[in-house]
């Protein structure tokens, strides 16, 4: 059901109970409330913030060139900049620490930024400023609308901003945000929906630039396969097949976090040499080792370490070595379902764990096949469950209202809350 928005005339004296133990006199929004719990247990001050030095130019610019982001300035700029001048507004694009790296907008709204210190450089992290769109949008991995009071800091309250995270469609990977903040009385709630669709489409060009590269690796790397006996594969950087020979194709292969050029253990293929191409690897299977190929997938142990807010890890250690990767939120959740009960999940009942849904058993099963490629010898099915012979450690926050900030599934809403059900 759809709550009813709070007149902007409540919004102060909402946050003004809430912040201070009292009764509201309407609830804030969901997204909000669970803001506000999370930056008053940081312990920031509600009236002034707390200071943050920004970013040195040279750093500044070292992001710049090493975020993804900056290809797709034209798309971001070209949807929204329209907007962002008519309605004196800011066009903000952030790192996926919330600092900004880039920032648009006329004179006079700059300089008004500039006075809460919403410049270059500056962090807007929910930890550095409080409940805000970029902030929350980061820790939410969704967008979101932050209007006047919602906005945890006093001297925020002037501006109301809305953000949408921006994921490399390659990996999942958080890259950043797009905000466009400025001034309360311009608030329109369409403003987060035209973000939202400007960021798809920007999400959608990394895509396709992303396929135009694995495409050009494919045509190099057919002929090359062509003279190799044995089984083997060329991926890109982030694991994406391009070409493969004597093996059933893999959409990815899911790389360690850093690859480098020898003999590399993968939990989904065993022992391989790898060698470095351009724009990507050759990845060969020792098939003259059969049998040290079979032991060398069998998993021993497995840390699924949810300690930190992002990133979130799982690390399989076997007897030729260890491997490890950084999860989605959907990733991780689902891992957390699976080391919470060991004796295994049916598709339905994961289902309800992360959406409270019996009936979405299609995306648990989707999400569950892409992890099995990936982990081959740690999971099994019928029911869900880590393999037997695996020793599974679940490394989680040692407050329990830290466990993946900005999931929104029952079971973990509940171990936050200390309601933790599980045999």
């Amino acid at each position: 059901m759809n709550r009813r928005p709070i007149p902007q005339g409540c919004l102060p004296a909402v946050r003004d109970a809430v912040l201070g133990g009292g009764r509201p006199p309407a609830p804030p929004r969901p997204v909000i409330d669970d803001s506000w719990h999370r930056v008053r247990r940081s312990g920031l001050d509600p009236d002034t913030g707390r200071p943050s030095r920004p970013l040195s130019t040279e750093e500044i610019e070292h992001r710049r060139h090493a975020s993804p982001l900056g290809q797709l300035l034209p798309q971001l700029k070209g949807g929204l900049m329209s907007v962002a001048d008519a309605e004196r507004h800011l066009l903000v694009v952030t790192d996926p620490e919330g600092r900004v790296l880039w920032r648009y907008g006329d004179r006079a709204v700059r300089r008004s930024a500039d006075r809460i210190e919403f410049g270059l450089g500056a962090a807007w992290s929910e930890d550095a400023v409080g409940t805000n769109a970029i902030g929350t949008a980061l820790v939410e991995r969704r967008p979101v609308q932050v209007h006047s009071a919602e906005h945890f800091v006093r001297t925020h309250h002037a501006w109301t901003c809305a953000a949408s995270p921006l994921h490399d469609p390659r990996d999942g990977r958080l890259l950043g945000v797009v905000d466009v903040s400025g001034p309360a009385e311009t608030f329109y709630p369409a403003t987060l929906a035209l973000v939202t669709a400007v960021a798809k489409v920007a999400e959608g060009e990394l895509r396709t630039r992303h396929w135009e590269t694995v495409d050009r690796l494919r045509s190099m790397a057919a002929p090359l396969l062509c003279r190799l006996g044995g089984r083997a594969l060329v991926v890109d950087r982030d694991g994406w097949t391009a070409a493969v020979v004597g093996m059933a194709s893999a959409g990815r292969v899911a790389l360690p976090k850093s690859v480098q050029a020898g003999r590399l253990w993968l939990p989904s293929l065993g022992m391989c040499s790898v060698q470095p191409l351009p724009d990507g690897w050759l990845v060969r299977l020792d098939d003259d080792e059969a049998q040290a190929d079979e032991r060398a997938r069998t998993a021993n142990r497995v840390v699924v370490d949810l300690r930190r807010p992002r990133p979130w890890t799982i690390t399989v250690s076997g007897e030729a070595g260890h491997w490890a990767q950084d999860l989605t939120p959907r990733h991780a959740e689902l891992l957390y379902a699976l080391a919470r009960y060991r004796a295994g999940r049916t598709a339905a009942e994961l289902a309800v764990d992360l959406f409270g849904d019996a009936t979405r058993t299609v995306t648990v099963r989707a999400e569950m096949s892409r992890m099995r490629r990936t982990l081959a010898g740690v999971l099994a099915h019928r029911p869900y469950r880590f393999a037997e012979s695996v020793d599974v450690q679940l490394r989680c926050p040692p407050d329990a209202a830290d466990l993946l900030p900005g999931s929104t599934a029952p079971l973990v809403l509940g171990a936050r809350r200390g309601r933790d059900a599980v045999p």
